[in-house]
């Protein structure tokens, strides 16, 4: 299956790709090692897409992984929103974890979004979230300023969701 835009891996770079909304958070979510540790295991492992209200499909990949496909589900029962990605990259750095994943056919977006969790010099834990996208499907365009709170939602619980899981 095929990524449904062609800027695929542009999250790693600045600027990011015009004619998209752009998302970019960074957010300190603790200190230190252990909560680093926490913090990068439950990203790459879908546990903070599940802890923000997400499920996921089974026979998805158990792990972030470059080339990994996981289909989110938002919802449940037959009004469940499906929201299959392909995983792009992985950092695997030993003070910086996280990837990207961008949109296959039948995600409600096009684009890619991208999670990082940084141990700073200081021992502060940053969260860092990066995304373009643009609507894909018709109920995605009507949807208009709906759809932007409802991105700005995801974002907000998928901050809370790891702030919690890293202090678990």
């Amino acid at each position: 299956m095929s990524f449904t835009y062609p800027e695929v891996g542009a999250t790693r770079d600045a600027p990011l790709p015009a004619g998209y909304r752009h998302v970019r958070r960074d957010v300190v979510i603790g200190a230190g090692e252990a909560v680093f540790e926490r913090a990068a295991a439950a990203l790459l492992s879908w546990r903070m897409h599940r802890a923000a209200g997400l499920t996921v499909a089974p026979g998805s990949a158990p792990e972030a992984t470059p080339g990994a496909l996981v289909v989110l589900r938002l919802g449940r029962g037959p009004l469940s929103l499906r929201i299959p990605c392909r995983v792009v990259y992985r950092l695997e750095q030993p003070r910086l974890r996280g990837f990207a994943y961008g949109t296959l056919p039948g995600h409600p977006e096009r684009g890619e979004e991208a999670f990082a969790v940084h141990l700073t010099d200081s021992g502060r834990v940053r969260f860092r979230i990066t995304a373009f996208s643009r609507p894909a499907t018709l109920l995605a365009r009507a949807g208009g300023p709906v759809t932007v709170l409802v991105q700005e939602l995801a974002t907000n619980r998928y901050v809370s969701a790891l702030r919690r899981l890293s202090h678990a």
